[in-house]
């Protein structure tokens, strides 16, 4: 199974970010959104991503040039028809996805990966939806793409061996460290991250501290880069509820319990740096 073009479904930033992590590993790509409008932003945004790395000293012109060169933008689902491997990045919706795999089925050639970038559910889903199962795999990237170093590689019982080791090697060729797991809820950095992040939400609705008490806690006495509920402002309350439901849907486990108060916040429309407010005010900033 040779990669040589990638379609990206998603107009968010994970959608843009690995697009650039692929054109700069020479991969041609394909950027898909609903509408063309969002689909040119996302390649303008990538633009003025390697005008800044340029103007910074980090990468000559002509190369960003090339990248740039690299990339396409469409609102088709047909134009990913020639594709290689294809990853799509849409909202963290079980029903979503498993649509538009679906669909895809029926669009892209017979040799080409589909790759979900789900941070939390479960791969197999999304497999059995189509009739290529065995070529179905989770390649999770971390936001932000270009910089994190980490995917993982999520093997559902129906994906080849073949599959998963053309999904490795194109994370691999990306300059990205790849780690290998099972189609588990959370698989990896989730399963273990989304607890210390919703306890730390826990402590601040029982008073025990504010937010940016707990925050100065975890970054002085873990040395952590980042506290928690700022983090949880980052990845977005919306999506860090979805994937504690989802975590606790197949764990049933207390500390997978989405505290109530991040809840209210989420139908407050408090969903952190997205909406300017979250556990922080960013209006200002």
């Amino acid at each position: 199974m040779t990669i040589q073009s990638v379609g990206i479904i998603g107009s968010g930033i994970m959608g843009s970010g690995i697009a650039e992590v692929a054109a700069k590993s020479g991969y041609s790509v394909v950027l898909r959104s609903r509408q063309q409008e969002t689909a040119d932003a996302m390649v303008a945004s990538l633009k003025k991503s390697l005008d800044r790395q340029v103007e910074r000293g980090r990468i000559e012109q002509a190369d960003a040039d090339a990248v740039f060169a690299r990339v396409s933008a469409t609102d088709s689902l047909e134009a990913l028809k020639d594709c290689d491997l294809v990853i799509e990045s849409v909202v963290e919706d079980l029903h979503v996805k498993r649509g538009l795999f679906a669909e895809l089925d029926g669009i892209v050639k017979e040799s080409a990966i589909l790759a979900t970038n789900t941070s939390t559910l479960p791969v197999v889903e999304m497999a059995v939806a189509t009739s290529r199962p065995e070529k179905v795999v989770g390649i999770h990237f971390f936001n932000p793409a270009p910089a994190m170093s980490l995917v993982e590689i999520i093997a559902p019982l129906t994906a080849s061996d073949e599959t998963v080791a053309a999904a490795t090697e194109f994370a691999t060729s990306c300059g990205k460290d790849a780690v290998a797991v099972k189609d588990r809820a959370g698989f990896i950095v989730n399963a273990l991250l989304f607890p210390y992040l919703n306890n730390a939400v826990r402590l601040v609705e029982a008073g025990t501290a504010t937010a940016e008490d707990v925050d100065t806690a975890m970054k002085g006495g873990c040395n952590f880069p980042m506290g928690p509920l700022a983090l949880l402002d980052l990845v977005g309350l919306d999506t860090s509820l979805s994937i504690l439901d989802a975590l606790y849907e197949e764990f049933k486990d207390p500390n997978y319990a989405a505290v109530p108060v991040l809840r209210r916040m989420v139908s407050a429309g408090l969903l952190g740096r997205k909406s300017g407010r979250g556990f922080y005010d960013y209006s200002k900033k």
